[in-house]
């Protein structure tokens, strides 16, 4: 018998999981995270205040998927949108409704703190995550860019 995730915001003794989980995360996008960006993001997560939000689905006291999500302004409607920053769940708990559960509770925890547009990128060679995101948003015609820039202190 398979049991539903619960999913929950993140919490100090989640700090392994969590961390083991995003490490896979990065790997899975050729993107390794050192310590310190796994202490950084932590840290993130961690500060009441801070706009990054964090959650993790569990089954059986295992976490087995996490996310992260910020609040941000959109200027096309003058209100609150939502961005999904990081979605993963384990391999062996994929298929398994994690990741349902966990963009499902995103969607809440928006619609609680105002609801907006909920927006995430995935990769364009990431086809099984599309099938799940097909389900439950619509896709978009828009491009990402992206460069990075240097820091400079004035």
């Amino acid at each position: 018998m398979s049991r539903l995730p619960i999913v929950r915001a993140v919490r100090a003794h989640d700090r392994n999981a969590w961390q083991s989980l995003f490490q896979a995360y990065g790997v899975f996008y050729e993107t390794p995270f050192g310590d310190d960006i796994c202490q950084g993001v932590w840290e993130w997560l961690m500060e009441e205040n801070h706009p990054v939000r964090g959650f993790v689905a569990e089954t059986a006291g295992v976490v087995e998927g996490f996310a992260h999500v910020r609040a941000q302004h959109d200027t096309f409607t003058a209100g609150p949108s939502w961005f999904l920053d990081d979605l993963f769940t384990a391999p062996e708990a994929r298929g398994k409704g994690v990741a349902t559960a966990l963009i499902e509770h995103v969607k809440d925890f928006a619609g609680i703190q105002g609801g907006g547009t909920l927006r995430w990128i995935t990769a364009a060679d990431n086809h099984t995550a599309q099938r799940l995101y097909d389900t439950l948003a619509q896709r978009t015609s828009w491009l990402v860019y992206q460069d990075e820039i240097e820091g400079t202190l004035r």
